[in-house]
């Protein structure tokens, strides 16, 4: 197994399972307020030290962590979920009024990008972990759709689903039995990719305070909290922020390394 996805694994592997502990044990309650013991370096008693509100960092950064990674899954989810049956749709009906339409949405949905939506979506609904979600799915379903309908449009010109088609197997049957299988690889890894975007688009959305609303932690309100203390405590600022790197350098390892070990044309003696 090739080292950048072993270690791609491990870093988004680490994280995730930061993530269900948290569910059931942190070493603080995140509720518990301690002024004074306010701004306080890793100790034993912290070993991450402490926020402005004398809070547990470690303990924020594993709910934390529950938090971005959940908005940012869920959001891929809608974007596979939607985009994926739109790709195989455009793709199907190559060339013609309903391809043309739907490709022109997706460019259009991507000349926005996924803040911009979110300020649109919160200025109706108000900020919120929800519309976080909506935001980013909604920045997600064309790219997943632009990528199957890339994938797909070449095999539709493949022996074997002219044989399905001759065989009379409807385009809608073809796209789910012989051609999805056949895009799995390509969506793996684009799933990948725009899992670690969803967690950075998460992170900037409740930077700007359009994310998750207190007292519910988020890795990016965390980060906001922090910038006006990164001089005089700046374990506050220091550990979200690695946070966030090393769990989006993980999941694009992963993504890197799922490219190649799923690519036969990289695989050694092709």
């Amino acid at each position: 197994m090739r080292p950048a996805l072993v270690l791609g694994l491990s870093l988004a592997g680490l994280a995730l399972a930061v993530a269900l502990l948290s569910l059931v044990w942190t070493p603080h309650v995140i509720e518990a307020l301690a002024i004074a013991d306010k701004l306080k370096p890793p100790t034993a008693a912290h070993w991450l030290g402490t926020d402005h509100f004398g809070r547990d960092i470690l303990s924020m950064l594993m709910v934390g962590a529950r938090t971005t990674i959940a908005v940012a899954l869920v959001a891929v989810g809608i974007g596979l979920a939607l985009g994926v049956p739109l790709g195989l749709w455009a793709a199907a009906t190559g060339g013609t009024v309903l391809d043309h339409a739907i490709t022109r949405g997706n460019d259009l949905i991507l000349a926005f990008p996924s803040l911009v939506i979110a300020i649109l979506i919160t200025a109706v609904f108000g900020p919120s972990a929800t519309n976080a979600i909506l935001a980013i799915g909604v920045f997600n379903i064309p790219v997943f759709a632009r990528i199957t309908r890339a994938g797909a449009l070449p095999l539709w010109t493949l022996d074997y689903v002219r044989a399905a088609r001759i065989a009379g197997k409807g385009r809608a049957r073809i796209s789910l039995e012989h051609l999805l299988p056949n895009l799995m690889n390509l969506l793996i890894v684009q799933g990948t990719i725009q899992f670690s975007l969803g967690i950075l688009a998460e992170a900037g959305l409740s930077y700007v305070g359009l994310g998750a609303q207190p007292p519910t932690p988020s890795w990016g309100r965390m980060l906001a909290e922090a910038q006006t203390l990164a001089t005089i405590a700046p374990h506050v600022a220091i550990f979200p922020g690695l946070a966030i790197v090393l769990t989006v350098m993980g999941l694009n390892l992963a993504g890197d390394g799922l490219r190649d070990a799923l690519d036969p044309r990289l695989r050694p003696g092709r």
